[in-house]
């Protein structure tokens, strides 16, 4: 049995002590990884890859503020979301469609979507970090990091531009389907949410096999 993740490895604030680490065997391209969306009813996934300058003085400066998405407003995400884009090497966002979950399950879809977002940069990096996955197809050097997104700058950057992409989307799609209150719950299976797909059935932008499995669900309690 794997030990048991110690809280008291978390810091204030995510911090760049992976990268500076992975930096002394003299690799300074690496990329933070994070997706947003996993538990979603709808809409895609969306993940992000970032890669900061980390010999930079005053980077930590410079992304003050940055953390997990989770832990920020949505007014602090966007604001942080800009910081980043500016201040970033490189960086990518990539999608997996609420289709090609249903066809290829939320575990492969996961990977892919990662795959997509290191695909997505046009600097090739030379080691990832990532928010306690790994991604056996990829042919990277590759740390897994629990609660990464609050330990590693490069993650929690990540998981802004995720977050914060995911979240305009699923505003757009709430303009082509009022009647689901994407605008609210990006797509996430509140209560109300849950009513509105009893009553007016599932849009193109479910997930499928997430709604039905949970839908079934309901009927048995």
């Amino acid at each position: 049995m794997p030990p048991k993740f110690d809280p008291s490895l978390i810091p204030p604030f995510p911090t760049l002590a992976y990268e500076k680490n992975i930096a002394l065997n003299g690799c300074t391209l690496i990329a933070g990884l994070d997706e947003a969306g996993r538990g979603a009813l709808a809409g895609p996934l969306c993940a992000a890859a970032v890669i900061l300058p980390i010999e930079r003085e005053g980077l930590m400066e410079a992304l003050l503020g940055v953390r997990d998405s989770k832990q920020m407003s949505a007014i602090e995400r966007e604001l942080g979301a800009e910081k980043i884009r500016k201040t970033a090497l490189d960086w990518s966002v990539a999608w997996v469609e609420a289709q090609e979950i249903d066809a290829l399950g939320m575990a492969k879809a996961g990977r892919l979507v990662f795959e997509r977002a290191i695909a997505g940069l046009k600097t090739r990096p030379g080691h990832l970090l990532l928010d306690y996955f790994k991604l056996p197809a990829v042919k990277l050097p590759q740390t897994s990091l629990v609660k990464g997104d609050q330990r590693s700058l490069s993650i929690a950057c990540a998981s802004v531009l995720a977050k914060t992409s995911r979240d305009a989307l699923m505003l757009s799609l709430a303009k082509e389907e009022d009647r689901y209150g994407f605008e609210q719950n990006k797509g996430y299976g509140t209560e109300e949410h849950i009513s509105a797909i009893e009553m007016y059935g599932l849009s193109p932008h479910h997930r499928r096999s997430f709604c039905e499995h949970l839908l079934q669900g309901r009927l048995f309690d």
